[in-house]
């Protein structure tokens, strides 16, 4: 007020009385300020210049009369740009000229006494006289006011700043148009010019002497000063640092021209054309001209100059917010009831940023606590408005200058540039701490978490999908984010919302509290286990992100259960809240979609995804990508990864993709655990036991099948299993990780103990279970056997290219190509067969296509048994095709080894070794015997030789060769060419019953092979122990065996002899196709007998022992024994050998050989 002090006493006391009277009066005032207000207000811009200086001129002395427009200097302005109703009242006439239109000059001499006329009004002692009448009541209760000394000019600048507290109307209209006055010219408000004389001069924002071209206005020096200070504080190069005092007035000035867009002249004059366009019904005052002007910013029709204009408006707002007249005033209670400016510790100047208001409110809004609709309207208006222009931030401005002019210039508009800014920072990662840091203090003063309107940019890409996707939740409602999140990648979510949305999430994760339902649901949570602190304070030492680590990480926490590289206290009673622990889970099956949107895995793992993962740009790619490379990453990053993995196997949810794309699966198997808020792995194992049901689309199938490839690295990938087998793995199989390997071991142990008979399994009983579960799924697709599968690549590769993986397809290929497999390859799959023999339950093709036969027949059967009890009704009527197909290449694979048949292997297991001993000696591990084994037991059980078990066993493998040759691997191998040669129709029958072998029989002696011949040799041979290996011959005898042998017991050639003797018997007369096929049959024996002879004399005694006459010749034999004895004693010693051509020629029974092969003529031979 100093500056007041010399006061130049100008004659006005005549003028000034009149204007009294229209002030007491009330009528002429009122008209005249509602005929400026209506007409002259939000006119086109007026020139800006300096205003007439009045070096010792004054205006001259009037009486009561006195009228400014009769004045001789203006009167021909005044009738040329005021109307004539006006022209009585001297205010509405100066209002009137220094607010006229653009093109609209007046002369030098107007200027000089306007600006001497408003002058004096503004510092002549009577003029205060004038102000304490008509605000006599006001001065009263304003204490400030009412202290002021009179005489000086110091009242109407304290009514001025006080000016908001005015209520009484006829003052508040003086010092309104009073201000409109003052803010006219600088010069004219008291102490401006002397505290920024210098300031004025340094940044050339116009002279302080006034000279004949001066305009009575002088708006454009404040705007100069202005946007000097903005420069300042967004350091922008070469820039003047503006006097403390000066910059404190020119705020203070700001801030008193608040309330009346009219006040800031240079405002007013750039954009008056635009008030009318855009805010033509807004009234002035309250700042609701400025507030207008703000929501119209960025529309097309927004001339520069006003754009320009309001930027720098709002600059200041964000600078000191009482420059906002409409949030100051709506805010003041709040900022008074929750502290808000009087933080001692604080500077000043950072209390009077709108940022530290809004982090304020926001805190005490977070909390809970209550703040005034108002105010919170007027907080979400200026939270948008830093959102919509980055440049009213100056640390953005300082900090991302560089990569705004590289990366995102041009793009100013409607919060462009910001989201620019945010999606450089999310894809390519280039900005230095400051930039990151200037973005992420935006985020959370603005905090469009709570409100997505705040964003506009995210807005208007989004009103589409909000408006289908969302229209069930209320406007402006924080879940609009989490609902438009949990449609990211799906149709109804377009590209430009997409690509906004994850723009903003990337900072929204990076910061737990700007979720507001996750903060308001978890605070305490996270106070009381992450040691957090309050919502507007931070922590340099706490990364990004690091809060919701440790809030994920104790919402999975259960008993008996640690998580890797967790740093928390190891305390299991420090569970996260019900409410709490849902939010998690929302928040962390939304973020799974994106790894940008984990900041610890993005931090730990930006190398290993420049360096595997470049080419994986699709939604969820870059996760798998790092699972699938999971050995190959850094330590770190393999912790995180690690880490979310285990977390993805309890709550299978989190993969959000998956989860949609398995949705008809899940709704049609699975929607009973697909419903209960904790998964704990039920929902995969669901998914994974229906992966092959028809409801299976493709995208469904192969993220099933690559989570399951990914818990093969490690067994704790697997919670259930983890959480069943913990304990055991630890005890039974240390230090092993991976998932295969735990499983072969705990298996082992399993069989072990149960081949041994221990008393206790040393597995426990829910780690069998479960053991079992995961064997199962196992089977189902060769890559989740990575030991086996690494064997046979190649293999695949060359045998098995065009099969599909999944439902063991690849595995049945390799199973079918065995004989063309490499050795290592080959090795394994004959190591998988023996494993699936011994568990058919493993063999999931057999499963697979026999599942509904197994209902059907099976249903009461141990799983160890199962393939035994398909094969017992594999000759039903009832029994599928497609399962008796399966069953017969079951028992081929057996045939060509006993240790794949574990049923024969443990019922011969004394005689393989008494027998066959040989061939086991010259077998090699893990390849097949071709049977050899078999085709040994065969023949000693035509010998009758074998031990009970074992020739039960035998007895039916040689029924059900005889049936289809394709159970017989020696004579496959042997036949190769003779059975297409001579067979071919035989091959063709669509049932193999028993007709290759029959035909081989007829067709004996055109077989050139002497191995083929061999092997139907052998088949005759034994058919000779029992009439149930020759299906042929039984099924014409079937009626005579019930008529005439239905005493005697099967096997060891029982009933074959017993039809031998009725044969013989010419009493007895059987079926003449029976009757027939026995003629045919002792004739091929005979010959067998002729061109077999036996091998020496065991095998001699072999054949007798089993020839159906072989009472006749042993009673023969003992008859000749006693001869030659006696003939001994009487005779001596008898040197004469018989020569065994005499011995053939003394047999009385003729052999024939078949003429043709349907055996209708033979040619007899002696």
């Amino acid at each position: 007020m100093a500056a007041c002090r010399r006061v130049q006493r100008v004659l006005l006391l005549i003028f000034i009385s009149g204007w009294i009277c229209c002030a007491h009066g009330a009528k002429s005032l009122n008209a005249g300020n509602e005929n400026v207000d209506n007409v002259e207000r939000g006119k086109n811009q007026a020139e800006v210049g300096k205003a007439a200086a009045a070096d010792g001129a004054s205006v001259v002395r009037r009486g009561n009369a006195w009228k400014l427009a009769e004045e001789a200097a203006c009167q021909e302005d005044v009738s040329r740009i005021c109307p004539k109703h006006s022209w009585s009242n001297n205010l509405a006439v100066l209002e009137c000229l220094q607010d006229r239109k653009d093109g609209t000059e007046i002369t030098s001499d107007c200027n000089h006494l306007l600006w001497n006329y408003k002058l004096n009004l503004t510092k002549d002692p009577k003029f205060e006289n004038v102000a304490s009448e008509v605000c006599k009541s006001t001065i009263t209760g304003i204490k400030e006011c009412a202290a002021e000394e009179r005489g000086k000019g110091y009242l109407v600048s304290c009514l001025v700043d006080h000016r908001s507290n005015i209520s009484e109307y006829q003052c508040n209209q003086y010092i309104t148009k009073m201000t409109t006055i003052i803010f006219s010219d600088y010069r004219l408000i008291c102490g401006f010019m002397n505290k920024c004389e210098d300031d004025i001069n340094i940044l050339h924002c116009g002279s302080v002497n006034t000279g004949e071209k001066d305009l009575h206005s002088q708006g454009e020096v404040i705007s100069c000063l202005e946007k000097g200070l903005v420069s300042e504080a967004e350091d922008q190069p070469g820039h003047h640092v503006i006097k403390e005092e000066c910059k404190k007035a020119i705020m203070r000035v700001a801030e008193l021209s608040s309330d009346d867009f009219h006040l800031d002249r240079h405002l007013y004059f750039a954009c008056r054309e635009d008030r009318e366009r855009f805010c033509e019904n807004t009234q002035a005052g309250e700042g609701k001209v400025y507030k207008c002007l703000f929501n119209h910013k960025f529309e097309e029709g927004m001339s520069d100059k006003c754009k320009d204009a309001l930027s720098t408006r709002q600059k200041l707002i964000a600078q000191d917010y009482k420059v906002s007249y409409s949030l100051a005033k709506a805010c003041k209670p709040d900022l008074r009831k929750y502290r808000c400016n009087m933080d001692s510790a604080m500077p000043r100047a950072r209390e009077a940023k709108l940022s530290y208001l809004l982090l304020c409110l926001e805190t005490a809004v977070h909390r809970g606590q209550t703040v005034t609709g108002e105010c919170q309207g007027e907080m979400l208006d200026y939270r948008r408005m830093l959102m919509e222009d980055y440049s009213l931030s100056p640390e953005i401005v300082l900090h991302c200058r560089s990569e705004i002019e590289s990366q995102c210039s041009g793009l100013h508009h409607k919060g462009r540039t910001l989201h620019c800014l945010m999606r450089v920072s999310r894809e390519k990662g280039i900005f230095e701490s400051h930039c990151q840091k200037a973005l992420q203090t935006l985020i959370q003063e603005t905090d469009p978490g709570a409100d997505y309107r705040i964003d506009r940019a995210l807005n208007e890409a989004c009103e589409s999908v909000i408006q289908t996707a969302c229209k069930h939740i209320r406007n402006g409602d924080p879940m609009i984010l989490s609902c438009l999140m949990e449609h990211l990648y799906t149709d109804k979510m377009v590209e430009a919302c997409e690509q906004r949305l994850l723009e903003l999430q990337y900072f929204i994760s990076r910061d737990w509290r700007l979720d507001p339902i996750l903060y308001k649901k978890c605070q305490n949570d996270a106070a009381r286990i992450c040691h957090t602190h309050g919502w507007n304070e931070t922590s340099e030492f706490m990364p990004p992100g690091a809060v919701f680590s440790c809030l994920y990480r104790h919402a999975y926490r259960t008993e008996m259960q640690g998580r890797r590289g967790s740093s928390e206290s190891s305390d299991v009673n420090a569970k996260l809240s019900r409410d709490c622990k849902t939010e998690v889970q929302r928040i962390l099956h939304q973020r799974a979609l994106d790894v940008k949107l984990d900041p610890e895995l993005q931090q730990r793992c930006m190398t290993d995804l420049g360096k595997w993962c470049s080419e994986k740009t699709e939604a969820g790619q870059e996760l798998e990508c790092l699972q699938d490379h999971l050995d190959d990453l850094v330590s770190a990053c393999r912790d995180v990864v690690g880490n979310l993995t285990e977390l993805e196997s309890e709550d299978i949810q989190i993969e959000a993709l998956l989860i949609r794309a398995c949705e008809p699966v899940i709704q049609s198997y699975c929607h009973e655990v697909a419903d209960n808020q904790i998964d704990t792995g039920d929902l995969m194992e669901c998914l994974v036991a229906n992966k092959h049901q028809k409801e299976m689309n493709e995208k469904c199938a192969v993220g099933v099948t690559h989570f399951q490839l990914i818990q093969m690295k490690d067994f704790r990938f697997s919670y259930k299993f983890k959480m069943a087998c913990k304990e055991d793995v630890l005890k039974l199989c240390p230090n092993i990780k991976k998932k295969v390997d735990v499983v072969v071991c705990l298996s082992t142990t399993v069989r072990n103990d149960t081949l041994q008979d221990v008393k206790e399994q040393r597995v426990s009983l829910k780690c069998r279970k479960q053991l079992r579960v995961e064997e199962l799924e196992m089977s189902e697709d060769i890559r989740l056997e990575p030991e086996l599968y690494e064997s046979c690549r190649q293999d695949i590769k060359q045998h098995c290219q065009n099969v599909v993986f999944g439902n063991a397809q690849v595995i049945e290929c390799l199973k079918e190509n065995k004989k063309l497999l490499n050795p290592h390859c080959h090795q394994k799959v004959f190591r998988l067969q023996e494993q699936e023999m011994m568990d058919p339950e493993l063999d999931f093709q057999l499963m697979r296509v026999c599942k509904q036969m197994i209902r059907r027949f099976c249903t009461e059967t141990d799983s160890k048994n199962m393939l035994q009890c398909l094969k017992q009704n594999k000759n039903s009527e009832l029994m599928d095709p497609k399962c008796k197909q399966m069953i017969t290449k079951r028992q081929i694979t057996q045939n060509t080894d006993y240790r794949l048949n574990p049923v024969l292997r443990k019922a011969c297991k004394a005689d393989i070794p008494k027998f066959c001993q040989n061939i086991l000696n010259k077998a090699k591990d893990d390849n097949e015997l071709e049977g050899q084994v078999v085709s040994c037991l065969k023949l000693k059980y035509a010998d009758q030789r074998l031990s009970p078990d074992c020739e039960d066993q035998i007895r039916v493998i040689l029924q059900e060769s005889a049936l289809d040759y394709r159970l017989d691997p020696q004579l496959q191998l042997q036949c190769t060419e003779e059975i297409p040669r001579l067979c071919a129709e035989e091959v063709a029958a669509q049932e193999q019953t028993g007709q290759v072998e029959e035909c081989l029989k007829v067709n004996l002696l055109k077989i050139t092979h002497e191995g083929c011949k061999k092997e139907v040799l052998n088949i005759l041979k034994e058919s000779k122990a029992d009439i149930f290996v020759d299906p042929v011959l039984h099924t014409a005898c079937a009626l005579d065996i019930k008529h005439q042998c239905a005493a005697i017991l099967p096997g060891r050639g029982r009933q074959m002899s017993c039809l031998m003797e009725a044969l013989q018997d010419k009493r007895v007369r059987l079926q003449p196709e029976c009757k027939k096929r026995l003629q045919d049959r002792i004739d091929m024996w005979s010959y067998a007998a002729k061109v077999a002879p036996a091998e020496g004399f065991s095998d001699l005694a072999g054949q007798v022992f089993t020839s159906p006459a072989k009472t006749y010749i042993l009673s023969m034999l003992a008859m000749s024994v006693l001869l030659l004895f006696f003939m001994g004693l009487l005779c001596g010693r008898i040197t004469k050998r018989v020569t065994q051509e005499l011995k053939d020629r003394n047999l009385d029974q003729p052999w024939f050989v078949p003429l043709d092969r349907t055996g209708k003529g033979y040619n007899l031979f002696y």
